[in-house]
């Protein structure tokens, strides 16, 4: 192995973004597809992707990267052309490991297995540095909020320039930008720091039986229903995936759908939704929106041309038992709770088959710009609707997570949804994720490994040491996929960092300021090491672990070679250089266990802490601690208790998140596309999030200028301890199990105690 290079690093740029920058061209393909916030370079491709020169310079306006080709322009209302049956094979099925097939995203490429030796011969002739062409990345970029107007207009400039996709949110921008481009980004006067999007994870929730439909009056809350007239005039939005099923019966109005938008990300067969707010550039210029007009077109058509609606107005995923389709039926469908509200959804392209993953984007950002959309189609209905024209009030429901960042509220994500919710007559509820089992429940059961996810300690003086075992592959896994580590700690201490791979000696320390980038080791991983000092989102300093397979040639027949992580323990040890606080959490930004068709044992599987290393607290997904959202856990109401794969608080900064819990276990709701069997059970935290999405509906039917924070405040005092428990918050369900009754209750006094409070100040004006 050639010896470890210890270097300075930018203080500007996000470790993970300079190790991309590292690679060359051909590891960056392998990268592409497996990353959602890397794509390559396309021309002409039937998918779409990015096509043009890959950033070499000037104005990097010379291509962009999309989800799909683009549509033809126009708003006909006629159905699609599509043929065959409304969706592929069912999704998950229950079982103690619900480890789903790569073969479910479509083909993919077939691996060649590469031993740690051959990598380590293959390494002896590579260049040290290398600088891609052919690559873009999807990034949130920082400016300095205070700069005086010139300076501000110059810096959003300087960015419109190196981008090909732009999206403002006060001091932040969304960009799609050319590998090319990186460097001059990082010199623009008042860029404080360019990161990647982040990974996203699918929602994991345990697939029950096909059933009955529920009850009607379920989910119906009858307090204040002359009121809030069940979510009449408010718009719920639902960003997921699996595909939404506007024809089934939960979502029909007579003859017509209640959908009033779909924007399919990752969708070929309309235009893409318009956008046109300041200084953004090509911001939503990809995938299709589906329009009201389009899908009752195709239910008027289905009869006659004897296919499924959901078949002539296809959209890219259309899964049975979509998870989309069944969040949108318990939050707003005909038996759910806003039973009256208009929906809309965004599908987001989460993890696309192969060939396409490799030239799309598919990460955090596209959360940034689903919930952008929803509020921008708010606006647009209450134009048409309202005669002042004010937007309509509308609660959107996210049920995917990340658990990259530092779990507080300072993440690009987090940021953004929040300054979102500045505004009056907004509510986004989030799933606080499925992580909380950390011990197996039977002989065989593994998916503890999703929840050992977080490890906390303390240094307790300077020149002392304490040891993180992490977790890679196993006896019978081979880990092909990139492995994450975060650490985060205080900006009064100071740490050096080792890492001591399995059966090999440790790796030099490295110190605050410092990096080693895409070091191959003996053993085949790639081992990149970043040790941050006073992260300008929040002043933190972070230590950075990345473990990344070898990306090898792509063959003549299309496969691609890739030397596997090293699997055993690996051992991260923290030293304290200065030491007045010495506390440190970590997470680790797993994946969802896939297996690749094909090649036996070689997996894209999570990592986890070893015993004596995890916690079972503040594992709640990162997307959940924003400030203003609704944090979600899962009540088993049947065991009085939170269920035991509800992810547990508080956030790094000791915030009360989850906010609230409530009933997401054995939960009966829509079964999209397979008209034959329309009901099904599932159980998880995505589940519990769309109820309280719902109810904060109707709160904003009664009260339409709430703010977040007075929704948040509502739910919190008005909510039920489980049986056994008292008032107060909990690290599994919050403050209590939300009561629907009792916040329209509360939202009715609330409104009218305003409203008399605006009466009373007439009044004195008229005297």
């Amino acid at each position: 192995m050639k010896p470890a290079e210890v270097r300075a690093l930018n203080p500007r740029l996000s470790p993970k973004l300079d190790v991309f920058l590292g690679g060359s061209d051909e590891v960056n393909a392998g990268r592409a597809e497996q990353c959602p916030s890397v794509a390559m370079s396309t021309v002409a491709s039937p998918s779409g992707g990015w096509s043009g020169s890959g950033g070499s310079g000037g104005s990097g306006g010379s291509g962009s990267w999309v989800s799909g080709a683009p549509a033809t322009r126009g708003d006909s209302a006629a159905p699609g052309l599509a043929t065959g049956d409304a969706g592929p094979a069912p999704g998950p099925t229950p079982g103690p490991t619900p480890a789903r097939e790569g073969g479910d995203d479509g083909p993919a490429r077939s691996i060649r297995i590469l031993p740690a030796a051959k990598v380590a011969r293959l390494a002896a002739t590579l260049p040290q540095d290398v600088t891609p062409t052919q690559v873009g990345f999807s990034l949130f970029v920082q400016i300095d909020r205070d700069l005086d107007p010139v300076a501000h207009a110059d810096a959003v400039a300087a960015v419109q320039e190196c981008a090909t996709r732009v999206r403002w949110k006060l001091d932040m921008a969304s960009v799609e930008v050319p590998a090319g481009q990186v460097a001059r980004l990082l010199q623009i006067p008042g860029v404080s720091y360019v990161e990647p999007g982040q990974s996203l994870r699918g929602p994991e929730p345990a697939v029950g039986a096909q059933t009955r439909a529920p009850d009607r009056s379920a989910r119906r809350v009858a307090s204040e229903r002359r009121r809030h007239k069940d979510g009449l005039d408010v718009l719920v939005g639902i960003i997921d995936v699996g595909g939404f099923d506007f024809a089934h019966p939960d979502f029909l109005d007579g003859d017509t759908t209640r959908w009033v938008a779909i924007w399919d990300q990752g969708g070929t067969t309309r235009p893409p939704p318009p956008s046109a707010r300041r200084d953004d550039r090509e911001a939503m210029g990809y995938g299709s929106e589906i329009l009201a007009s389009h899908m009752n077109a195709a239910l008027k058509a289905s009869a006659t041309r004897h296919m499924a609606a959901t078949a002539l107005e296809p959209q890219s995923q259309m899964a049975v038992a979509s998870h989309g389709t069944h969040v949108a039926s318990i939050a707003a469908g005909n038996r759910g709770v806003a039973r009256r509200a208009l929906i809309a959804g965004v599908l987001v392209a989460l993890r696309p088959e192969d060939k396409e993953a490799a030239s799309s984007f598919y990460d955090s950002t596209r959360i940034a710009d689903a919930v952008d959309y929803l509020l921008d189609l708010a606006a647009r209905l209450g134009q048409e609707r309202h005669p002042d024209g004010s937007p309509l009030p509308v609660s959107i429901n996210i049920s995917l997570g990340t658990n990259g960042h530092a779990h507080d509220t300072s993440s690009s994500m987090a940021r953004w949804i929040d300054n979102a919710l500045a505004t009056r007559g907004r509510c986004v509820s989030v799933a606080a994720g499925n992580a909380g089992q950390v011990e197996p429940r039977w002989a065989d059961d593994r998916d503890y490994v999703k929840g050992r996810i977080h490890a906390g300690g303390s240094l307790p003086a300077t020149s002392l040491r304490h040891e993180l075992e992490w977790v890679v592959g196993g006896e019978d896994i081979l880990d092909v996929s990139e492995n994450e580590l975060e650490i985060w700690y205080g900006p009064q201490d100071r740490f050096d960092v080792e890492v001591k791979p399995p059966g090999m000696p440790w790796i030099p320390k490295v110190s605050q300021g410092s990096k080693i980038r895409n070091q191959i080791l003996d053993n085949g991983t790639v081992l990149s090491i970043y040790n941050e000092a006073y992260h300008p989102a929040n002043g933190l300093n972070r230590i950075s672990v990345l473990l990344s397979p070898f990306f090898g040639e792509v063959a003549a027949d299309g496969s691609r070679a890739l030397g596997p992580i090293a699997s055993g323990s690996w051992r991260v040890r923290l030293t304290g250089v200065v030491v007045r606080d010495g506390r440190f959490d970590a997470w680790i930004e797993r994946d969802d266990p896939v297996r690749l068709p094909g090649t036996g044992n070689q997996w894209r599987y999570p990592s986890s802490f070893g015993p004596g290393s995890y916690t079972n607290d503040r594992m709640i997904s990162s997307l959940a601690c924003a400030d203003r959202i609704l944090s979600v856990a899962n009540a088993d109401l049947g065991r009085s208790a939170a269920h035991v794969t509800s992810s547990r608080g508080p956030t790094r900064d000791g915030r009360s998140k989850p906010d609230i819990a409530a009933d997401g276990t054995e939960v009966v709701a829509a079964r999209g596309f397979d008209a034959r069997f329309p009901w099904i059970e599932m159980t998880g935290t995505s589940m519990a999030s769309p109820y309280v999405c719902g109810v904060a509906a109707l709160m904003l039917g009664v009260s339409p200028t709430l703010t977040s924070a007075q929704i948040q405040g509502i739910m919190r005092s008005t909510s039920s301890p489980l049986p056994g428990q008292t008032f107060g918050w909990r690290n599994d369900t919050g403050f209590g199990v939300i009561d629907a009754e009792s916040c329209l209750t509360r939202t009715r006094e609330f409104a009218d105690m305003h409203l008399a409070m605006l009466k009373d100040e007439r009044r004195k004006a008229a005297k």
